[in-house]
């Protein structure tokens, strides 16, 4: 039988795995009797811990939610991960910055000196709006190795789906994007400042030499990172910037066209000016509000418009 501490963890860590416990569960994986079971029970509510218990044929206890928060414990995989949340959240512009900090440094204080050297090596970077729609998941031990190469100044080698050949970069940033990993770095075989896509990467072991880190364009990642997904060549706007005049009011398009300006010009009539990566899809784009379209400029985007009336009149038919 474990000595009473390590027992009052693993008990405590079981709690934390499920719902419901079934008593006679909790006696098993643990190898002692239900009554003492019940004891730990109750030394573990005098610590604070809100353990109810829950009648019927398997009848057992349940970890809920009380008044205060009690000592938590993490397997290794959660801490890393609750880390790797509070990181993101410092850089998220949520509000939340200054509490996600602290409650980042009480965690590290705690945490084993094998995981605090992981979480050390992590930097993450925030831009651009949550994603609508879910994004594809990336493993923990990938965002580790990725933000371990940047910290440490290391080339990364790693296979990026669906490609079959193995890449060589030096990575820079480490960053989240509308829901999305992103590493931006510079492609050694293609001698070029690049973005891959988390999700695709798969670390090779071990890592490259050390290099000296290059000047990233623009400035900062975030103007890199608008300028790339813009598909600019670098100034920061887009490709294609038109202006209308929409007859709906400005309240209502202001909260869907994310950098776009929006001018009120009366309770049901706005300007909007917006930049896109094509003249049909900024037509396209403006085109998603249930308003009357008045076109300001340039010609290109009339052009657009009537490109895609004679598409929608060809679709209807």
């Amino acid at each position: 039988m474990p000595k009473t501490s390590a027992r009052l963890l693993a008990l405590l860590s079981l709690l934390q795995t499920r719902r419901d416990s079934p008593g006679a569960l909790l006696a098993e994986r643990l190898e002692v009797s239900p009554r003492t079971v019940r004891r730990d029970i109750d030394r573990l509510r005098e610590l604070g811990y809100p353990i109810t218990t829950f009648k019927g044929p398997d009848g057992g206890y349940r970890l809920d939610a009380g008044t205060e928060l009690p000592p938590l414990l993490f397997d290794d995989e959660q801490a890393v991960a609750l880390a790797i949340a509070l990181q993101t959240a410092v850089t998220s512009g949520a509000g939340i910055e200054e509490a996600s900090a602290r409650a980042l440094n009480t965690v590290r204080q705690v945490m084993p000196a094998r995981l605090r050297h992981r979480i050390d090596a992590l930097q993450v970077t925030a831009v651009g709006r949550a994603a609508a729609s879910p994004a594809p998941q990336v493993g923990t031990e990938v965002i580790m190795a990725i933000s371990a190469a940047v910290h440490s100044r290391e080339v990364l080698r790693f296979d990026y789906a669906p490609g079959p050949a193995p890449r060589r970069a030096e990575p820079h940033h480490l960053v989240t994007w509308g829901g999305r990993w992103y590493l931006v770095a510079w492609d050694l075989d293609r001698e070029e400042w690049r973005t891959f896509r988390a999700d695709r990467i798969t670390p090779r072991i071990p890592a490259g030499p050390r290099f000296t880190p290059r000047e990233l364009p623009g400035g900062t990642v975030a103007a890199f990172l608008s300028a790339r997904f813009r598909g600019s060549d670098g100034s920061g706007d887009w490709p294609c910037r038109g202006e209308v005049i929409l007859g709906v009011a400005a309240a209502e398009v202001s909260p869907y066209v994310r950098d776009g300006v929006v001018e009120e010009l009366g309770p049901d009539r706005c300007r909007l000016v917006l930049g896109s990566w094509s003249w049909t899809g900024l037509a396209a784009a403006v085109g998603r509000f249930d308003a009357d379209i008045e076109v300001v400029g340039p010609a290109e985007l009339k052009d657009a418009f009537a490109h895609l009336a004679r598409r929608y009149a060809n679709a209807s038919a």
